[in-house]
């Protein structure tokens, strides 16, 4: 098995992605792992990477968490769980702890998708070279609280890569907050995440993941969640700060009957960035749904993505695309680009696309009740950016809260 891994993987170092700017690799410096000490506690790590941890919702101090997993470049500096129903740590930790863990490996992501894939593939292979968490939850658990990981890049050029793999059991609930994000002095990085979800029957998995990269930070995640019978996998993702170029396509693959998928992104494309991102849903089971939902705005000279592929390939699935746009500059861009693909009969697939500017009677009737066109601007721009996130508990779904607005207070 890992012979054969390997050998995609050599046979794609080289292979660009379908999407986004092709990044040369070599640019970038590869850490071994255990460069950056450990500690016991998230609220031990320095205090300008505490502050960072709090701009993407990770809290130092873990109050209301279930457990933490931190990962400074390619070290794991801390994991801890206080739950007996969740599990949380490395990928080193878990492949030693579980013989079976890789069964999972490389199955929701090849590892020749593309040369980033690829390369953290080969990564692995070597002494001290994997990096990223496993997540668990145990059979019919229903943790409240959420686990939340961080992955941190505090060197300069540094290529950072992580696999992930995240598995709820059959009837369990799992909630993660996940926050990524580079020290002040970084300027250059490369940034690789590989993550693969399972839900076994009757499970259900939220995933709220917000970014905080550097401008001049390359950003190239790679998702795959395999979805099981009656199971609801939830997505929120919120990037509002600039970034040189992320390039991103999650997708997930309904194989179970009555399974569910929703996708939710907020993107705030700033200065030059380059945003590159959108979701894949494959409805291959027997009644199961998605909706898939995506507000952008762009300013500055960014450039903004959006993409969304529906792909109905069993009787009686539905699906929802929605992707809107707000273009503030006229050196800024928004790319819209829904599909739908459907191959079976009974299914019905819908989506609904558009890219505008602010409404100037807005603008004008909020200036009239006091607001400067700025303080007016923002808020509308604001507004537009708020989802809604359904399905959470009222406590994780405050939090969620609390972080979109944090993110949104530079837009």
């Amino acid at each position: 098995m890992l012979q054969n891994t390997l050998k995609r993987a050599e046979k794609a170092k080289e292979k660009k992605a379908l999407y986004g700017e092709d990044i040369d690799l070599e640019k970038f410096i590869i850490e071994e792992a255990g460069e950056h000490e450990q500690v016991s506690r998230a609220n031990e790590v320095p205090k300008k990477v505490q502050e960072t941890l709090l701009k993407v919702g990770v809290d130092p101090n873990e109050e209301e968490r279930s457990g933490t997993f931190v990962q400074v470049d390619q070290s794991g500096v801390c994991s801890t769980c206080t739950s007996e129903s969740v599990e949380i740590m490395g990928m080193n930790v878990a492949l030693d702890k579980y013989g079976w863990l890789k069964d999972y490996m490389w199955k929701a992501v090849a590892p020749d998708t593309d040369k980033y894939t690829a390369q953290t593939a080969l990564r692995e292979s070597e002494a001290g070279g994997f990096g990223g968490y496993f997540i668990r939850s145990l059979p019919g658990s229903k943790e409240v609280f959420p686990l939340q990981a961080c992955m941190f890049i505090g060197d300069e050029k540094v290529m950072q890569t992580a696999h992930n793999v995240i598995i709820a059991e059959e009837n369990s609930e799992l909630h993660i907050i996940t926050g990524c994000a580079t020290g002040e002095d970084v300027t250059s990085a490369l940034h690789v995440g590989v993550s693969e979800f399972y839900l076994k029957r009757g499970a259900k998995i939220t995933f709220t993941m917000v970014h905080n990269w550097a401008e001049q930070v390359d950003v190239r995640p790679r998702t795959g969640v395999i979805v099981g019978d009656d199971s609801t996998y939830i997505s929120n993702y919120i990037l509002t700060s600039p970034v040189r170029s992320i390039q991103s396509y999650p997708t997930a693959y309904c194989t179970g009957n009555n399974s569910k998928v929703v996708f939710q992104s907020i993107l705030g494309g700033q200065k030059e960035s380059v945003l590159d991102m959108g979701s894949r849903v494959i409805l291959e089971g027997e009644g199961c749904s998605t909706e898939m939902i995506s507000r952008s705005v762009s300013k500055d000279q960014s450039q903004i993505y959006a993409r969304g592929h529906l792909a109905g390939r069993a009787k009686n699935v539905k699906g929802h695309l929605e992707c809107h746009g707000l273009v503030l500059s006229d050196d800024s861009m928004i790319y819209a680009v829904p599909e739908l693909e459907g191959s079976s009969t009974e299914l019905e697939l819908s989506h609904e696309a558009a890219v505008g500017k602010i409404d100037e009677a807005e603008v004008l009737y909020l200036m009239s009740r006091g607001l400067s066109e700025e303080e007016a601007a923002s808020m509308i721009v604001r507004g537009f950016l708020s989802i809604d996130i359904a399905g959470l508990p009222p406590e994780l779904a405050a939090e969620t809260k609390r972080m979109m607005d944090q993110s949104l207070k530079g837009m």
